[in-house]
């Protein structure tokens, strides 16, 4: 659950609740395949309204993140999924997920089918899946739910799963630093794989970029890894990157020959970040081999020049 008064965790939400809403088959699939064939996937999934409830003591109102309707297949029954997305880690989270559960039961009437996803990177400690109540010799009781802690997950593992699910959460599985340029190459070589429609792409490549967003360096080695993918793949993979994530790559290019440029020759014309916006993404290429020759800021000035002809 979310508390309201956190607004910085909007975006966060927002992300992961558009890819479960929009993936939600998808994404049962990929983490509950045995709860998959128990779906009736010729009845079409019903989101719920959200629900807003009220911590008593703590004084903080918490809204749920995701609630489906779903059929069970060959029977006249529905039950309902509770997907949370957890941005961070809290001691009560068990217990306040069972305190969900009996209200989310006592509204709807229906079976509760409780799923948290763990979206954080730290700390790198296993998550409990259930909350118990007892006493000596008594089990009151044990709450079980769904738990996909991305931090304890290998991004390898996934990188044939071919499920637009899959090609998001890489971005926030575990992951050495020096491998982040790789995943995103990963994720967007298997999105390119799925052949999906522009926006449901958009959506899957925005929620990539925003959880990999590259340094410069990141972006030489980015590049180094793509020029190694085999040439149908290349293809693919340049005609879903589109025109955000392009631009983003060029600004990465940017930014790398200023700094190499700066590390040249000290101080840089004004003006020279419009006059490298106003360039394509082969003139960068060419413009950072070009680099390599200049003896001057002149010989940049008039290799400049010559593009605005």
């Amino acid at each position: 659950m979310k508390t309201a008064r956190v607004s910085r965790r909007m975006d966060h939400d927002r992300l992961f609740k558009e890819l479960i809403a929009n993936f939600f088959t998808e994404f049962i699939e990929l983490f509950m395949p045995e709860l998959s064939e128990y779906l009736d996937k010729d009845v079409s999934l019903v989101p719920l309204d959200k629900e807003v409830f009220t911590d008593i003591t703590g004084g903080d109102k918490h809204e749920v993140d995701l609630l489906m309707r779903a059929k069970v297949r060959g029977h006249d029954a529905f039950f309902v999924f509770h997907v949370e997305a957890q941005g961070k880690r809290q001691v009560d989270f068990p217990q306040r997920m069972f305190v969900y559960f009996a209200r989310l039961s006592e509204k709807y009437r229906l079976p509760v089918y409780p799923v948290v996803i763990f979206s954080y990177s730290k700390p790198n400690l296993i998550e409990p899946d259930f909350y118990e109540v007892t006493f000596p010799g008594k089990d009151v009781l044990r709450f079980e739910y769904k738990v996909i802690q991305l931090n304890q997950l290998r991004w390898r593992d996934f990188i044939n799963q071919p499920n637009p699910v899959s090609s998001a959460l890489m971005a926030k599985m575990k992951m050495a630093p020096k491998e982040r340029p790789l995943v995103k190459l990963e994720c967007l070589r298997l999105l390119a794989s799925l052949k999906l429609n522009p926006a449901k792409s958009k959506l899957i490549g925005g929620f990539i970029d925003s959880y990999l967003k590259l340094t410069a360096n990141e972006m030489q080695q980015y590049e180094r890894e793509f020029a190694q993918l085999e040439p149908e793949e290349r293809k693919a993979t340049m005609t879903l990157i589109s025109s955000w994530e392009q631009r983003g790559i060029d600004k990465g290019k940017e930014r790398l020959l200023e700094l190499q440029l700066q590390h040249r020759f000290s101080t840089l014309p004004s003006g020279l970040t419009d006059q490298l916006d106003d360039l394509t993404s082969d003139e960068l290429d060419e413009l950072a081999k070009a680099l390599l020759d200049f003896k001057s800021l002149e010989d940049l000035k008039t290799w400049l020049s010559h593009r605005q002809q």
